[in-house]
């Protein structure tokens, strides 16, 4: 009898040890299948971005199956052309890059809004004498001198009551440094990044969102992807979605961890003052989507409109460099992916 006990231990210890086995065979294959998958970032990490990081931080992509990799931004390299060159699946971009790479022939397709409305605009010092945007006519602008920045610029002074003259200026040095060494009057910023960094270092700025001047409501930034990836690889898309929206509604719940986890997980050395992330987080929180509304969601309002604004004042070029007076708005986007 005892002989008998015996040899039913050793056979269910073989049977223990089989399916040990073969669930840790089960789990390394589950790891080795994880697919890589490609994002590329339009800027230096920043709160725009946080959701991404905290879907890979928390294991969302590794759920959904796949190994994300976040490429940085690299000067020069538009984060469209690596996307349509199959060297990223997915970048961060904007309307302005959307429109102005279908122009060129190098279509990409907004597959999300990171941020449901445009919170850019203009900013200046509060000493400088300016206090409404018709003020900045014959002011120097720290910007790029890009078509579209000029053709808003020029539709805020003017529907302010100026005539939409300014002056632009070739920069050796960071915008902000310049303002407050006064080379020059404003540039265009983000409020939820520059003007909050702005109010955190002790400066009194006023600032000019563009949406209250007559400039057409759109969302900014976007993730793109191109044609070829959404006809060849959309599961891979909607996988992508999935854990990213987990990520960006995890930061609109819990924005001060959010923060923590964008701090953490960025290249080190990129957030020198770490309260001003937790203070632009807090913005950002709060207007990444509108309450009651899916994140990501995008609208043909916002599509048709502001694209529309672009193209009337000539605002877009094509690859010669002449002014484009036709797109097809509907292509530039899809809800596909958002759940």
């Amino acid at each position: 009898m005892k002989k008998i006990y015996i040899l039913l231990i050793v056979i269910l210890a073989a049977f223990i040890l089989v399916g040990v086995g073969a669930f840790t065979t089960k789990q390394e294959k589950k790891i080795d299948a994880l697919t890589p998958f490609t994002v590329v970032l339009d800027w230096t990490p920043n709160t725009n971005h946080t959701g991404m990081y905290v879907a890979q931080a928390k294991g969302w992509y590794k759920d959904e199956g796949l190994d994300i990799k976040i490429l940085p931004y690299a000067s020069g390299t538009a984060p469209e052309v690596l996307v349509t060159s199959g060297k990223a699946d997915v970048a961060v971009s904007s309307t302005e890059g959307v429109v102005a790479n279908a122009a060129i022939g190098n279509p990409v397709v907004s597959i999300a809004a990171i941020i449901q409305h445009n919170t850019s605009g203009f900013m200046v010092l509060a000493d400088n004498g300016i206090k409404t945007p018709k003020d900045l006519d014959n002011r120097i602008d720290g910007g790029s001198g890009s078509p579209i920045e000029s053709a808003i610029l020029k539709k805020i002074i003017t529907t302010d009551g100026g005539k939409g003259n300014f002056k632009s200026a070739n920069l050796d040095v960071a915008a902000m440094q310049a303002l407050i060494s006064k080379k020059i009057d404003f540039f265009w910023v983000f409020e939820g990044w520059e003007v909050v960094q702005a109010k955190h270092q002790g400066l009194k700025v006023v600032y000019f969102p563009s949406s209250n001047y007559g400039v057409a409501d759109y969302h900014t930034p976007v993730l793109v992807t191109s044609p070829g990836e959404i006809k060849q690889k959309p599961e891979l898309l909607k996988k992508f979605m999935a854990a990213t929206s987990k990520g960006y509604q995890y930061a609109i719940l819990h924005p001060k961890e959010a923060a923590q986890i964008l701090i953490a997980t960025a290249p080190k050395g990129t957030f020198p003052d770490t309260s001003f992330i937790e203070e632009s987080q807090d913005f950002l929180s709060a207007h990444y989507v509108d309450k009651g509304r899916i994140w990501g969601l995008q609208d043909q309002k916002a599509w048709h409109e502001y694209p529309q604004f672009m193209v009337n004042t000539n605002g877009v070029v094509d690859a010669s460099g002449k002014p484009v007076k036709k797109l097809d708005f509907d292509s530039l986007y899809t809800n596909e992916f958002i759940k």
